[in-house]
């Protein structure tokens, strides 16, 4: 009876075993510190709180997704994605629709999620500055970033047209609730262009990428550039003497999607709703100075006020920028990206 016992015992010590072996799934992101602080925040405290098992890699992109989908081989099931790589791969028929009814987004802005992707993060494009050269005075907004006569010193710029044209609008007095209207034609990119060739002569470089436009910084090589807040603390942190504000930056996101085809489908719709709650993305600040997308992890004690004040998202600073709009970008990127590369060139 007692080895009868014992074998019931151990079959159901297997059975519950495998089960918690089935429970996994794959997620992709970008790596490095960014990773980091997504593993620590979001990905092992879920792991602690459901048992299912997250294997994590690191990705290149949509362009990883789009192979796996196009070849029927889908291993992952959720990756992180820029909000726009998103949109694109959505209605190119690379991601699956997300499910609202399990993911509550009710404290999301509605600029942060989409039909195919949830927001993670929020982080901002800003006009960063030397202190060396300009002390704490530096540019309060895009008018003041392209006036060389009351600040004088060379820029850094986006070499692609990503949140290139926006500040451009925005230093012709647009402003920003009507920067995208403005922008709704090819009149109306060419005007951005022109303001963007005016200040060419100034322009040391056109950076390419976040570690590029942090480093000259760092190297004091220009004495502003646009770029991504948290890069722009990363090399503060590091001793590098730059400063920014958030008038009139571009807010973006990151965010989470899953591929077409995912093999733990359901299972990553849950994993989503899990990790979009306030109580784990209050942690991300303190891996990493990008602000949360759920407005509620304002209000659960674990961001403190000056810890909230140089976070992108934060009720003050967001009511000082534009969000990006995916619809934009949907629809004119491509013929953007022609004409700006054209002006680049010139």
């Amino acid at each position: 009876m007692n080895h009868k016992i014992a074998l019931t015992i151990a079959a159901s010590l297997l059975a519950t075993t495998a089960l918690a072996q089935d429970k996994s799934l794959t997620v992709a992101s970008w790596g490095g510190s960014y990773q980091d602080a997504q593993s620590k925040a979001l990905f092992e405290p879920y792991e602690a709180a459901t048992g299912v098992t997250v294997k994590q890699e690191s990705y290149g992109g949509m362009s990883d997704v789009r192979l796996q989908v196009t070849s029927g081989q889908v291993t992952l099931d959720v990756v992180a994605s820029g909000s726009g790589s998103a949109a694109r791969a959505g209605a190119e028929g690379l991601l699956e629709p997300l499910d609202y009814d399990v993911i509550d987004v009710s404290r999301f802005p509605d600029a942060f999620y989409s039909e195919y992707c949830v927001g993670g993060d929020v982080f901002s494009v800003v006009p960063a500055f030397s202190t060396k050269t300009y002390g704490d005075n530096g540019p309060r907004g895009w008018a003041d970033f392209f006036d060389t006569e009351k600040f004088p010193g060379s820029r850094g710029y986006r070499g692609t047209v990503a949140g290139a044209l926006e500040p451009a609008m925005m230093a012709l007095g647009v402003a920003p609730e009507d920067v995208y209207t403005e922008l709704d034609s090819e009149e109306g990119i060419e005007r951005a262009l022109d303001k963007i060739r005016e200040l060419k002569p100034n322009i040391a470089v056109f950076w390419t990428s976040g570690a590029q436009h942090a480093q000259l910084m760092k190297d004091g090589e220009v004495d502003m550039t646009t770029g991504w807040n948290g890069r722009f603390d990363n090399a503060a942190a590091d001793g590098a003497a730059v400063s920014y504000n958030f008038d009139q930056g571009l807010l973006d996101y990151d965010c989470f999607a899953i591929p077409k085809g995912a093999p733990n489908k359901d299972l990553a719709m849950a994993f989503i709703a899990e990790i979009s709650k306030a109580e784990y993305q209050d942690d991300l600040p303190k891996f990493i100075t990008y602000g949360p997308t759920n407005g509620a992890a304002y209000e659960t004690g674990e961001i403190t006020e000056e810890v909230a004040a140089n976070l992108p998202s934060s009720p003050a600073n967001m009511a000082m920028q534009l969000p990006i709009s995916l619809e934009w970008y949907a629809k004119w990127e491509t013929t953007a990206a022609e004409m700006y590369q054209e002006m680049l060139t010139e």
